[in-house]
């Protein structure tokens, strides 16, 4: 153990997410450069076999899923209460830090959630990318009965459509350029879904809100895409005075209509990750059936395949892969 406040994690389940592919196929993301060998993964679960000294909260045994990044806990941020900007932040899976995809992982107590019998591990190793979608959703505001749109029907634009249901909105529209995407957001609560259209972003929004009922425009819009065009047809799609929320990652730089940003007053908020009681509230909301993250599963690959399971997350084959193990007995996986 590092310190007294650690606790040792033997790994039962790691999903794989878009920057573990992105750091696998071209060894880097922005400004952040895989420069020697490098274990992927951040979204785990596993179960406790030791603990530090100092350590109330946990026993061996339990099972816990992961928050993976480590704050400094004394920068301004941090004290701020804002600790995902913490610009000394150690995060899982980034240069140049390790990642989750292993035996045994250290981590400190305060970020280890204990999970409630009933939401199992592999439900566990999805609270990270839910309490991704728990703070993009905290970032929108959302009151009861209002109008969401969620741009992109990836693993976190479904878990955002979710969350926005589970927080009140009576009407919440998936977007997507995929059918079967938007099918899967149905099966998650959507009550609306949107085939995008291959149409001048103004146009594609007033099909948009025409389909699918929102009138002049939605109280929140959310972009789970990072798609420039995606982006450009949110702008046009929110309604005046309402709330876009970016929470994709794509080009570095886009045009985007700023017209119509500034016409509407639309308040325009980014999302980088997590902070603090999201994760509590994932595991809250997958615990009383909120939110049903085994809808996401499409399929569960053993350890030691692993690299056929990043194959299939690059083929774009499923929506999320788990990799069991390595301390987990796989049985009828590939």
């Amino acid at each position: 153990m590092a310190t007294e406040h650690d606790v040792l994690v033997a790994i039962n389940y790691t999903g794989i997410c878009g920057s573990d592919v992105h750091y696998w196929e071209h060894g880097a993301i922005g400004h952040f450069v895989v420069k020697e060998p490098m274990v992927l993964g951040h979204e785990s679960a596993g179960t406790v076999v030791d603990i530090g000294n100092a350590v109330k909260s946990l026993a061996p045994g339990d099972r816990v899923a992961l928050e993976p990044g480590y704050p400094c806990r004394h920068c301004g941020s941090c004290l701020a209460g804002r600790y995902n900007l913490c610009r000394n932040i150690v995060f899982a899976a980034t240069p140049p830090h390790n990642g989750t995809l292993t035996g045994f992982w250290v981590a400190p107590s305060d970020f280890c959630y204990k999970l409630p019998d009933r939401v199992s591990l592999q439900e566990g190793a999805l609270v990270e990318p839910l309490a991704v979608a728990v703070h993009i959703v905290k970032q929108a505001r959302i009151t009861a009965g209002a109008s969401v749109v969620v741009m992109g029907a990836g693993p976190v634009g479904l878990l955002c459509a979710a969350v926005a249901k589970s927080f009140g909105a009576f009407q919440v529209v998936s977007v997507d350029v995929v059918q079967t995407k938007l099918d899967c957001a149905k099966e998650m609560g959507s009550t609306h879904t949107y085939l995008s259209q291959k149409l001048p972003a103004e146009d594609n929004a007033k099909t948009l809100l025409e389909q699918c009922d929102l009138g002049c425009g939605a109280d929140v819009v959310i972009d789970a895409s990072g798609a420039e065009a995606s982006i450009q047809t949110s702008l046009h799609a929110v309604k005046m005075g309402g709330t876009f929320v970016q929470g994709g990652m794509g080009k570095p730089d886009i045009n985007f209509p700023i017209m119509a940003l500034c016409q509407k007053e639309v308040t325009v908020k980014g999302s980088f990750r997590y902070g603090p009681g999201d994760f509590k509230l994932a595991v809250e909301l997958i615990a009383n059936n909120s939110v049903d993250v085994k809808k996401l599963v499409t399929s569960i690959v053993a350890f030691q395949n692993a690299d056929e399971a990043f194959k299939r997350a690059k083929a774009g084959q499923s929506l999320k892969i788990l990799i069991a193990g390595p301390n987990e007995v796989v049985n009828n996986h590939v």
